[in-house]
């Protein structure tokens, strides 16, 4: 790793969460970097865009009190990494992976980076079993198989919150078993009473000794927004990878990180595609699905439930539509059984599991 590189008095302007700076260093894409100002309180980053004669800063927390001729950048010549180690769990953290409950920091045992690594198909074991949510309309027509990503297709209203915090739970492994279970919980870009409503259910359940919650606030910056799923996600590959944990991973709401995506990109100046998303989303949205599986030789899996709620209900609507090509199945709310009292209210007929029969085949 290189030594950190400091860069002073060039900054050009500053648009919301992104900093624009001249480009007088060899730094790389996507370096991590602490931006301070006059209150030399360090704010975390990273360079987002490059050429020759500027850089782009994603600033991940509010650059309120930032002043240009006083802002100062410390490039720390590495990619952000998220510190880790066996005693995450029954810990909260914020969109970052920095502790939020008063407690001390995790004791590290290992940094690795939060983009990940994709699998190698040719190392994808096969699915074997499933994972019980304590929803019948799931477990027994829609069933959730380790190493799947199966969406759940929401709306505003519905309420896929209490679906959510139920499966966070009652969610466990198959039968009388010794494997290790343990569950990675996302909130973006999720209000404030949300995000504590999550936080007392699992506290008082008890669920939080085997769970990692992690809170991006509303009120947060939308480029930390981009980055919670990514620090989540790294957390379940080392529990599942590293520690032989069965881990399912929750992640609600990603309308609200999607919509991120769209705002930091128009704030890049990047063309627009449908509905004014970038059109890399469906690659984007692929490195977090496709961060599910289960790897030939490791004891663990990583299992994905991605919430997300339909603009207008629209099942057509950019976001859910790329979600369908890439995830295997999709499970989908109706407001109409909502209206009528039911819960949870599922609608059969478009819900599906495409990996449910491949289980059956196994047994």
């Amino acid at each position: 790793m290189k030594a950190d590189l400091y860069a002073a008095g060039n900054a050009t302007r500053l648009d919301g969460p992104l900093l624009f700076l001249e480009r007088s260093l060899d730094v790389g894409l996507n370096e991590a970097v602490e931006v301070s100002g006059a209150d030399g309180r360090p704010r975390l980053g990273r360079v987002a865009a490059l050429d020759d004669d500027f850089m782009t800063i994603e600033v991940l927390e509010t650059t309120q009190g930032l002043a240009l001729n006083e802002t100062r950048v410390r490039f720390r010549g590495a990619p952000l990494h998220f510190s880790l180690g066996p005693d995450l769990l029954g810990r909260v953290y914020d969109g970052v992976g920095r502790v939020i409950d008063g407690g001390p920091p995790i004791a590290a045992e290992q940094h690795l980076r939060i983009e990940g690594l994709a699998l190698n198909p040719a190392r994808r074991a096969s699915p074997a079993d499933f994972i019980e949510t304590g929803i019948s309309s799931i477990d027994i027509m829609d069933s959730l198989v380790r190493g799947q990503k199966l969406p759940i297709f929401s709306g505003g209203g519905l309420p896929h919150d209490s679906i959510a915090i139920q499966i966070a739970r009652q969610a466990r492994l198959r039968g009388n078993t010794d494997e290790r279970f343990s569950i990675v919980f996302a909130g973006i870009g999720i209000p404030h009473d949300t995000a504590e409503q999550f936080r007392t259910a699992m506290e008082r359940s008890g669920v939080l000794g085997h769970t990692a919650l992690f809170l991006n606030l509303a009120s947060d910056s939308s480029v930390q927004r981009l980055l919670t799923p990514r620090f989540a996600l790294t957390a379940a590959e080392y529990l599942a990878y590293e520690l032989g944990h069965h881990v399912l991973v929750i992640l609600t709401d990603l309308t609200n990180y999607c919509e991120a995506l769209r705002e930091v990109s128009a704030s890049h100046g990047e063309i627009p595609s449908r509905k004014g998303y970038p059109g890399y989303m469906y690659s984007d949205l692929a490195t977090l699905y496709e961060r599910a599986g289960i790897v030939e030789g490791r004891s663990g899996s990583l299992t994905q439930i991605p919430i997300l709620s339909m603009p207008s209900d629209d099942i057509s609507h950019p976001i859910p539509d790329l979600t369908g090509y890439i995830t295997e199945g999709q499970i989908v709310l109706d407001r109409n059984l909502h209206r009528r009292g039911l819960y949870p209210p599922v609608k059969v007929l478009p819900s599906l599991s495409r990996l449910m029969k491949a289980v059956s085949y196994t047994h």
